[in-house]
């Protein structure tokens, strides 16, 4: 069968050079999922300062109606308790992300997407990572502008928020995994940007130095105090580190989201109301999600849902991949592994440890 050529995209992953191994991708990234936790120990520390403040970081936070956007075309739900959330950190140019752009491209992408299963019990989670540069198929769907967009092969998943908007980039992971997603949560870069200076910054330990032209980041090897903006081209870089790939990004991610929260916890956040609820503005600010949970008072009965996970034992896989054939820049989920992974999700169970393994990430996620 002929495979048309997946869609051109102005950020192409770097395979390692010809004879090497991809370096191995961490076992645990702790990314985005810190920045939900943190939220909700944002949200429940400004619970008390008053109607007024209720009101105005209530009124920050966007909400998508994708039971509407998607319609009735869905997996069941979760036979027990368990709940499944698409966690999206945003790549937006527009907006005040424009400012933010080193790279000068139009448009948005998902920059970092995950998949976290809560099972019944709340207890163990797992977070599942969908590599951005994964080539899917992208089913029928309602565009933001009210439109629909039609059905494509052979699509690299990062780049169907901008296609279609945030609504197709659910309906596609619930197409791919048969996994029903119950909320949707997304943070944009620039109030990722805007949390850290609202903190006074995140400290960091480099092990050599990084100079990545591209980001920006030009850091030598010590412990540096990052701002902002030197936050956005820490977890952004590649060039400066590893092969080139995707992969050394991601051990920074870890690196910093780690660093983030350590600096939120040792806020003075109960014995500062001032300065608390400046953190929750900033972060509300940058938050979409859907519908059902789009209020402070929603958001916070979900995290008290979540009070048992422990984020120690909480696990985060990669989504088992191999490189495409025709392209092997890009990826595509590796079979029997992908399918073993997206059953246990959709019947709650354990996941199997073959379901693990990547042969795109040296087989190991």
């Amino acid at each position: 069968m002929t495979h048309a050529p997946p869609e051109s995209s102005p950020r192409r992953s770097r395979r390692a050079p010809s004879g090497r191994r991809a370096a191995r991708p961490p076992r645990r990234r702790r990314v985005w999922r810190w920045i939900v936790l943190a939220l909700v120990l944002l949200l429940l520390a400004v619970g008390g300062v008053g109607y007024w403040l209720y009101r105005g970081l209530d009124g920050n936070i966007k909400g998508v109606d994708i039971d509407r956007a998607i319609g009735g075309d869905r997996p069941e739900r979760l036979p027990t308790s368990g709940q499944n959330v698409l966690i999206l950190g945003s790549d937006s140019r527009a907006g005040d992300n424009a400012a933010l752009n080193t790279g000068k491209v139009a448009g948005a992408r998902s920059d970092t997407a995950l998949v976290m299963h809560i099972p019944e019990g709340r207890r163990e989670a797992v977070a599942v990572s969908i590599p951005r540069d994964t080539l899917v198929t992208r089913p029928e769907c309602a565009g933001s502008d009210g439109g629909q967009v039609p059905a494509k092969e052979r699509v690299m998943f990062n780049s169907i928020y901008a296609q279609a908007g945030p609504a197709c980039v659910v309906k596609t992971v619930e197409s791919m995994s048969g996994v029903r997603m119950d909320h949707y949560v997304e943070i944009d870069f620039a109030g990722f940007k805007g949390l850290v200076d609202a903190i006074g910054g995140v400290t960091v330990t480099v092990d050599r130095d990084i100079r990545d032209k591209s980001s920006g980041l030009d850091l030598t090897a010590g412990t540096h105090k990052l701002d902002g903006t030197e936050s956005l081209a820490f977890v952004r870089t590649r060039h400066g580190i590893g092969d080139g790939s995707d992969l050394g990004r991601i051990g920074l991610q870890q690196q910093f989201m780690i660093a983030l929260l350590s600096e939120i916890k040792k806020q003075d956040l109960l014995g500062s109301p001032a300065k608390t609820y400046r953190i929750a503005d900033t972060l509300t600010a940058a938050l979409t999600t859907d519908s059902e949970l789009a209020s402070l008072t929603k958001l916070a009965e979900f995290g008290r849902s979540l009070n048992g996970v422990d984020p120690s034992t909480m696990e985060t896989i990669m989504l088992p991949v191999e490189y495409d054939r025709i392209d092997r820049n890009r990826v595509v989920a590796a079979e029997p592994q992908a399918g073993q992974l997206w059953k246990a999700l959709r019947e709650d169970a354990e996941i199997p440890e073959s379901a693990k393994k990547s042969p795109a990430g040296g087989g190991t996620s």
